[in-house]
C-alpha cells in the first residue's frame, strides 16, 4: 500500500500567515490609538489657546453680541463679506475703539461734525445712512465688536466627516476594515484546509486502492418537467396571468412621473427655504392664490432676500451640499440677474433660467390652484408632500385621476368662516342626510368639473 505524504509545509505556511495578519493588525491598532492620542493633545492645545485669546481680549462677550448682531446689525451688515455696509471683521484693526462708539451710536452726528474718517466711510458707500443706536452701550459695542472679530468658522461638513472617519477608525479601538479582513482572511484559510482535506482523503483512497463510487446521472429537471403535461397546463396559465397583469399595471403607468426630481439650472433647496427659514410657501408661488397655476417665482423675488445674502450660513452645509456649493448657486442667480455683489449694482445683462417643470397635468384635465388653496384652504404638502424637507424637490403624488377622485371622495368640505359654501352645504347636507359633506357630494366627481 502507498503512503500519502501530509502536506507539512502548507500547513505552516497557513499558521504563519495568520500570525503575521494578527501582527500587523495590532501594529496598526497601536498607530491608530496613538493617532488619536496626538489629535486629542492638539485639540486640547488649540482650545487652550483659543480660551487664552479669549481671555486677553479687551472687548466683551461674543455669545451677547451675537445677539445683538442678529436683531440690530445683520439688515445691512455681515461680519466676513460686504452688503448694504462693509464687512466688519477685522474693523477694530482698522479704527480707533473711541471713534467706533462714536460712529456706532449716531454716525450722522460724526458726519455733520467733519470727521474725515466719517464723510470717507459715507461717500464710499453710496451715502447710505446708518441708523443711530444711541440706546447702546459702549459694553454691548463691545460684545457685537467681539462677535464679528471671531475668526471665520469652518464648515461643518467636514467636521462631520472627521468624526465620522474618526468613528470608523475608532471605537472602541477596533476598526470595521480590519475585522473585516480577518473574517474574509479565516473565510478563505478555512476553504482552503477543506480542499486540502478533501484532495489527501482522494489521495489515500486511491492509494489504499478504494474506488469511489459515482452517483448516478439523474433525468434533467427540464425533460422531467416537459414530459409532465399537467404541469406544463398550469405553469402556461400562471405566466399568462402574471404576464397579463404586469403588462396592464405598466400600461397604467404611461403619463404617470411620480417620483420624477430633475436637476435645476440653479440648485434651489426647498429644506432651507420652506424648512429651516420657513417662507411661506406662497411667498414665492403667489400666483397661487388667485390663478389656475402657482407660477413659477420671478428672478426678483429671490433678489429681495439674496440682494443682502451672498453666501450660506455654515451650519447650513450638509455632507453632500457644502458651504462652497451653496455660495456657487447664489452665484449663479447674480449672473442671472446681472447684479454685482460688491459695487451692489445691476449690470443690466440679464440671461434666462430654464427651470424644468416638475408638476404637470396633461391639458385635458383642468386643475384650479386658487380654488383649492383659498376656497378649499388645501396646504400645499397635500399634493406636493413634504416639500420643506425636500433638497430637491419630486413628484411625491401620481396626479391621477383616480388619486383625485379618491381624494374628492374623502376630503370633507371646511365651512367654517366659508361663504362660498354655507348656502350650498346646508342643501346638499339635508339631501344626503350628513352634517358635514365630502367634495365628491358637492359634485367634486362629476365629469365635466375637470374635463370641459
Amino acid at each position: 500500500m502507498k503512503k500519502v505524504n501530509f502536506r507539512h509545509s502548507t500547513s505552516r505556511k497557513l499558521l504563519f500567515s495568520v500570525a503575521f495578519l494578527f501582527t500587523f493588525s495590532f501594529f496598526g491598532l497601536a498607530q491608530n490609538d496613538a493617532a488619536q492620542d496626538t489629535t486629542a493633545t492638539e485639540q486640547a492645545a488649540s482650545g487652550g489657546d483659543a480660551a487664552q485669546a479669549a481671555a486677553g481680549s479687551d472687548l466683551g462677550d461674543p455669545a451677547a453680541g451675537k445677539e445683538l448682531f442678529n436683531s440690530l446689525c445683520a439688515a445691512c451688515h455681515k461680519p466676513y463679506s460686504n452688503s448694504i455696509g462693509p464687512a466688519l471683521h477685522g474693523v477694530t484693526d482698522r479704527r480707533d475703539r473711541d471713534w467706533l462708539n462714536s460712529w456706532i451710536k449716531n454716525s450722522a452726528a460724526l458726519i455733520a461734525s467733519g470727521d474725515e474718517q466719517a464723510n470717507a466711510i459715507y461717500n464710499e458707500w453710496n451715502q447710505t445712512a446708518m441708523p443711530a443706536f444711541p440706546q447702546l452701550s459702549d459694553s454691548d459695542i463691545g460684545d457685537i465688536l467681539a462677535y464679528v472679530e471671531q475668526p471665520k468658522p469652518e464648515a461643518p461638513a467636514a467636521t462631520a466627516g472627521a468624526e465620522a472617519g474618526a468613528e470608523g477608525t475608532g471605537g472602541g479601538g477596533v476598526s470595521v476594515n480590519i475585522i473585516l479582513g480577518i473574517l474574509v482572511f479565516v473565510l478563505a484559510a478555512l476553504m482552503l484546509v477543506l480542499f486540502l482535506v478533501n484532495k489527501t482523503l482522494r489521495n489515500f483512497a486511491d492509494a489504499s486502492g478504494i474506488v469511489i463510487p459515482e452517483k448516478p446521472k439523474t433525468k434533467p429537471i427540464y425533460k422531467a418537467f416537459v414530459e409532465n403535461q399537467f404541469l406544463v397546463l398550469v405553469s402556461s396559465v400562471i405566466v399568462l396571468l402574471a404576464v397579463g397583469y404586469f403588462a396592464y399595471g405598466w400600461m397604467m403607468q404611461v403619463g404617470v412621473d411620480k417620483g420624477y426630481q430633475p436637476i435645476q439650472p440653479i440648485h434651489y433647496s426647498h429644506r432651507i427655504h420652506a424648512g429651516d427659514n420657513q417662507i411661506e410657501c406662497k411667498y414665492c408661488h403667489s400666483s397661487a392664490r388667485t390663478s389656475k397655476h402657482s407660477g413659477i417665482p420671478s428672478l426678483n423675488v429671490c433678489m429681495n432676500c439674496h440682494k443682502s445674502i451672498a453666501e450660506v450660513a455654515p451650519e447650513t452645509a450638509t455632507e453632500e451640499y457644502s458651504k462652497e456649493f451653496y455660495d456657487k448657486e447664489i452665484a449663479k442667480l447674480y449672473d442671472a440677474v446681472g447684479w454685482d455683489p460688491a459695487t451692489r449694482t445691476y449690470s443690466g445683462e440679464e440671461k434666462p433660467v430654464k427651470w424644468v417643470r416638475i408638476h404637470n397635468l396633461p391639458d385635458l384635465a383642468y386643475f384650479n390652484h386658487s380654488q383649492h388653496v383659498s376656497v378649499a384652504g388645501i396646504q400645499c404638502q397635500e399634493c406636493h408632500g413634504p416639500i420643506e424637507e425636500m433638497e430637491i424637490v419630486y413628484q411625491n403624488a401620481p396626479l391621477t385621476m383616480g388619486w383625485c377622485i379618491n381624494c374628492h371622495r374623502e376630503t370633507n368640505v371646511r365651512i367654517e368662516g366659508n361663504e362660498y359654501y354655507e348656502k350650498i352645504h346646508e342643501e346638499l347636507s339635508k339631501k344626503y342626510g350628513v352634517e358635514e359633506l365630502t367634495a365628491a357630494q358637492m359634485g367634486g366627481i362629476e365629469c365635466g368639473k375637470c374635463h370641459y
